[in-house]
């Protein structure tokens, strides 16, 4: 069985053509569009690995899902989920000139396993996608 794919992000156009690609290299893939609606796919859709957008409904909310899906709380409804590779695309860098690390003890980023700055190079989305998920 193929590894499921969520894509998470408010940019439809972005996320059709996301989804072409990660089908064309065999994957399984599920889109959200929203955050909350992200958060829902992942109880049905079950995903391997998410693919998840920072500015959606409001400027941080893919941090929020991702610090949902990490949640430690034990009444967490997403509990069976903390494991799940997550890799986040955007562009808040742009918007606010922010840089953000992957060393988590120099970060408040929640649990990520890559962040990727927009336009992605989707060879790079890939290989990191890939990476994760071994």
């Amino acid at each position: 069985m193929s590894p499921k794919i969520l894509i998470v992000d408010d940019d439809r156009d972005l996320v059709a053509s996301l989804a072409q690609v990660l089908k064309g290299n065999g994957y399984d893939v599920a889109v959200a569009h929203s955050g909350a609606d992200g958060l829902k796919a992942l109880r049905t859709e079950r995903p391997d690995l998410v693919v998840l957008d920072v500015m959606m409904e409001t400027d941080t909310a893919g941090f929020e899902v991702a610090d949902v899906i990490r949640s430690r709380r034990e009444t967490s409804k997403y509990r069976e989920f903390r494991d799940v590779p997550i890799v986040i695309l955007t562009a808040i860098d742009q918007v606010t000139n922010s840089r953000f690390s992957m060393d988590q003890s120099d970060s408040f980023l929640p649990g990520t396993n890559e962040f990727m700055t927009k336009p992605v190079d989707i060879d790079e989305l890939l290989a990191k996608i890939g990476h994760a998920l071994k």
